[in-house]
């Protein structure tokens, strides 16, 4: 848009844990419209975690998508013929849609039997500071951290 920023959409609260994030979290998690099926996935993945772990499958959850969420990533930006990879900081509101969507596709990537399971494996992953989601984000780190002699070429 040229003019003006589009306005913010209200997100609602899910049923379950009356809460914002879930309900950002479903809907990345949700494929061809079909809201109530994703609902359903996340809910088994969140008891299957807090079954194994013995604590709070939400908190866990939260705890998990912290842990995979990057602070920085890095922008192409082409200076006099050479492309440069510019480490910059992310603002919050992609920081979370970043650590969600890795966390979903990592988890669908992975060979447990059904999505619930799949899902919930890779959260218990991320609350260990392992899986594939965590080993993204410590690539993203390191990829910033090896280029930050360009970071006075920001936007």
């Amino acid at each position: 848009m040229r003019k003006s920023k589009p306005k913010k959409r209200i997100i609602v609260p899910d049923p379950r844990f009356n809460d914002t994030m879930v309900t950002k979290f479903v809907n990345n998690l949700m494929l061809r419209g079909k809201k109530v099926l994703a609902f359903k996935v996340f809910y088994a993945a969140i008891d299957i975690v807090a079954e194994k772990t013995g604590e709070d499958g939400l908190e866990v959850w939260k705890k998990a998508l912290a842990n995979v969420t990057p602070s920085v990533e890095v922008r192409s930006r082409r200076i006099g013929g050479a492309t440069f990879q510019i480490p910059s900081e992310i603002r919050p509101g992609r920081k979370m849609s970043i650590g969600m969507k890795n966390m979903i596709k990592f988890a669908r990537k992975r060979h447990e039997k059904t999505m619930g399971a799949k899902l919930a494996g890779e959260i218990m992953a991320g609350y260990k500071e392992e899986g594939a989601a965590f080993k993204r984000k410590e690539d993203t780190h390191r990829m910033a951290d090896a280029n930050k002699a360009f970071s006075h070429f920001r936007f």
